[in-house]
């Protein structure tokens, strides 16, 4: 499956999820890869599809290197982040407590 089918086939909510997803500093690629299937180049290909130039290359360089987008870059023991005022989340779900 093609990088263009895979962003095809995903509803208006799931993109606009990626996209808070990719956005959010504390959020890694490989979270967005279990819950949707897409890779960093599948989301960079999503980010470019559905941002203006500018908003794409901001977002690009803030990202490029980070080492909390990257799972591979963060501190050993580091699994995730969780705000203490996020609720549960199950599968891109929010549950009520």
């Amino acid at each position: 499956m093609s990088t263009p089918a895979i962003i095809a086939d995903l509803s208006i909510v799931d993109t606009d999820r990626i996209i808070e997803m990719a956005w959010e500093d504390r959020t890694p690629f490989d979270a967005i890869k279990v819950q949707f299937g897409l890779s960093e180049q599948n989301v960079i290909d999503l980010m470019r599809r559905q941002m203006k130039l500018s908003s794409f290359k901001m977002w690009r360089a803030r990202v490029q290197g980070r080492q909390t987008k990257h799972a591979k870059l963060q501190a050993d023991g580091t699994d995730r982040f969780k705000c203490t005022s996020q609720r549960q989340i199950t599968l891109n779900k929010i549950s009520k407590r």
